[in-house]
């Protein structure tokens, strides 16, 4: 870490009535002396200044705080200069500590001396970038619980039982039997079962992380002419689709983000499915199917009572997709038009007008309860993102390779699951490189 002290917008860019100014370094201690003018001074308390430049001109009126070190977000010294949020001002202050010997910082590098002076590690910096990037109340509170550690305890507890692990299979080898506890290799074995479960199933639960940290998602999809831009339109509460009586209207796929009980939902409305020799067209259908791939849920919309069962869209319906039956639980058949049709014989499926506003609200519950069964009950789901599921995965086939090729050497087993535990060790980033390290802060703002 260099010892340049740096600085940065920690507030959004922009207009507003207070924007703060984070400043971190060694011994800023002269630093705020010199401009709030004071002699003494207590850690942590605001100070009004009238903040001026080297050639005593008023810059701002601001509030200023000293955080000592290190009792500090870096574990450095760190100044707050909270101003008036114009540009200009914002602007004069950056070339008043430039002309102090202090630059602008990079992004994340807040963090990364925080990280680096032990504040955090980096699942906790993951946790942050997560927190940072949410947008509904279900994210905030799934970050949160990473930021502020939670994440990391289990990870810990993960790798603290590696390293006992391992400790013990490599005395195997060098202790006699009636120097050890009684089965303990039968007892390693085990726990090292009970942790490759554990991992697994965290593994296992990726994509539900993935769905809360970056949207639920949801594909409109069936054939041309069902209604499937006026039900996005209703759904998103706002005309962001063209509808029309042509066929094949929507040749690409539209999207929208909306709030359903506080978690993201990223909402599209997909090309209609059905043959066709246009080559836009069939741009747009090849998108369809690539939103199905990656589709939480399916809302699959027909326009008469003639929708099967069980079924996503098949060949029959442009070249798609025969589901599987257990695949129907991430899909809900819906018929549209239901001012025009005069039964309802098709229990599995949800009748829909959006022209007199039918089985809107009804679609609406059966989302929430789809998503709901997914995306509940995460108190134990980790914010898993591409780097830590590597890792995660990379541990779990370690952890496999120890237990399924364990023939009584404990020696390669007690490698094995050493290996698991540096992995761990590298998405906490007790174990790192600078690569990893400039890919984990990277993610992060200015004046993080």
């Amino acid at each position: 870490m260099n010892n340049d002290t740096i600085f940065a917008l920690s507030s959004g860019f922009g207009k507003s009535g207070v924007a703060v100014i984070r400043i971190s370094g060694d011994d800023l201690h002269d630093f705020f002396r010199h401009i709030t003018g004071r002699k003494t001074f207590d850690a942590r308390h605001a100070y009004f200044c009238n903040l001026t430049d080297d050639n005593g001109d008023l810059i701002d009126q601001c509030i200023v705080i000293y955080f000592a070190a290190p009792a500090s977000f870096t574990g450095q010294d760190v100044i707050e200069i909270h101003s008036h949020g114009a540009s200009a001002v914002i602007n004069k202050i950056f070339a008043f500590l430039s002309a102090n010997n202090m630059r602008m910082a990079e992004p994340g590098e807040f963090s990364r001396r925080a990280f680096l002076n032990g504040k955090m590690n980096l699942s906790d910096v993951d946790g942050l970038a997560a927190l940072l990037d949410a947008q509904t109340d279900k994210q905030r509170q799934f970050a949160l619980k990473s930021m502020l550690g939670g994440d990391s305890e289990i990870y810990n507890q993960w790798r603290n039982q590696m390293v006992e692990i391992s400790a013990y299979a490599a005395a195997i080898l060098d202790y006699d039997s009636d120097n050890l506890p009684q089965n303990i290799g039968e007892k390693i074995l085990s726990k090292t079962r009970v942790l490759y479960s554990e991992i697994n199933n965290s593994l296992s639960r990726y994509n539900v992380s993935r769905a809360i940290t970056h949207g639920f998602n949801i594909a409109l999809v069936g054939e041309t002419n069902v209604g499937k831009s006026s039900i996005f339109n209703k759904l998103v509460g706002a005309n962001r689709a063209i509808v029309s009586d042509i066929a094949g209207t929507t040749r690409d796929v539209i999207s929208a983000q909306i709030d359903i009980d506080g978690y993201l939902v990223n909402l599209s409305d997909t090309a209609g499915l059905r043959e066709t020799e246009d080559k836009i067209e069939k741009l747009g259908i090849d998108r369809t199917k690539s939103e199905l791939d990656n589709a939480d849920l399916v809302l699959h919309v027909f326009a008469d009572d003639s929708a099967p069962v069980g079924r996503m869209v098949g060949a029959a319906d442009g070249g798609g997709y025969s589901a599987p039956a257990e695949n129907t639980t991430k899909e809900i058949i819906v018929i549209n038009k239901s001012d025009k049709i005069k039964t309802r014989d098709n229990k599995n499926a949800i009748y829909t007008s959006t022209k007199t506003g039918d089985g809107i609200d009804e679609l609406l519950n059966a989302i929430r309860k789809k998503m709901h069964a997914y995306l509940d009950n995460t108190e134990n789901t980790l914010v898993i993102n591409a780097r830590t599921y590597k890792l995660l995965s990379d541990t779990k086939s370690e952890l496999e390779n120890a237990i399924e090729k364990f023939d009584g050497n404990y020696d390669i087993f007690a490698e094995h699951v050493r290996a698991a535990a540096d992995n761990i060790g590298k998405i906490l980033g007790t174990i790192t490189a600078n690569d990893v390290m400039d890919a984990t802060f990277s993610q992060l703002c200015l004046g993080k």
